[in-house]
């Protein structure tokens, strides 16, 4: 029987052709494999004590941000970008895309960048979590002045990201950063003003003075 003979014997019918009795039949099967392999992971004792359950209300995390143990009360579908924004009060990374798009919201997690729009605050616990506010205060001091020196600020806006961008570059290479080295940190990171070359002068200029 063909596809169309099938259809219209389901419409003479006034009920799911066979086709469709199969398709729901092949839907139903697999929804019970996987009810009954999570019901078994719920009962079966050595695998839930490695489940963490969390949610669906506010829980309480304790955050290490910027060398500070930090106590929050957040939801588990909270990022880290709202958390760092909201109760930390720490607005220096930048709500723009809020995709992981643009680079706005870098911080640090274990010396790497990341974006922070991207990562839940659950995941954040336990990793040594360091924003714009640390890092420009402490040990990349010598980028921001480069970065006030070369101009490399304009509207401002992005700077914190590409500022945290430039100064994970400027760690892991220190004074053999190049410029082509500055301009793969800084792909993620979006200038709506144009300021790209002057950041690059402030990462290299900041390395070498390192």
């Amino acid at each position: 029987m063909s596809r169309a003979d099938d259809r219209r014997e389901g419409a003479a019918s006034g009920g799911l052709s066979r086709r469709d009795l199969f398709k729901s039949a092949g839907a139903a099967a697999a929804a019970g494999a996987v009810l009954g392999s999570l019901r078994t992971a719920v009962a079966d004792p050595e695998v839930r004590a490695d489940v963490r359950v969390q949610g669906p209300g506010a829980i309480t995390l304790t955050l290490n941000v910027n060398g500070v143990e930090r106590k929050v009360s957040v939801e588990p579908r909270e990022t880290l970008l709202d958390t760092l924004r909201l109760p930390l009060d720490l607005t220096g990374a930048k709500r723009v895309c809020d995709r992981g798009n643009c680079g706005a919201c870098t911080v640090h997690l274990d010396g790497k960048p990341v974006n922070a729009c991207l990562v839940l605050a659950v995941d954040a616990e336990g990793h040594a979590i360091r924003t714009v506010e640390g890092v420009a205060t402490k040990e990349g001091r010598a980028l921001l002045d480069a970065f006030v020196r070369e101009d490399a600020m304009q509207c401002g806006f992005c700077t914190p990201g590409m500022f945290m961008s430039c100064a994970a570059a400027v760690a892991e290479k220190g004074a053999s950063l190049t410029e082509a080295d500055a301009r793969a940190a800084c792909a993620g990171n979006l200038c709506r003003c144009g300021t790209y070359p002057h950041v690059l002068k402030a990462a290299v200029a900041a390395a070498k003075a390192k």
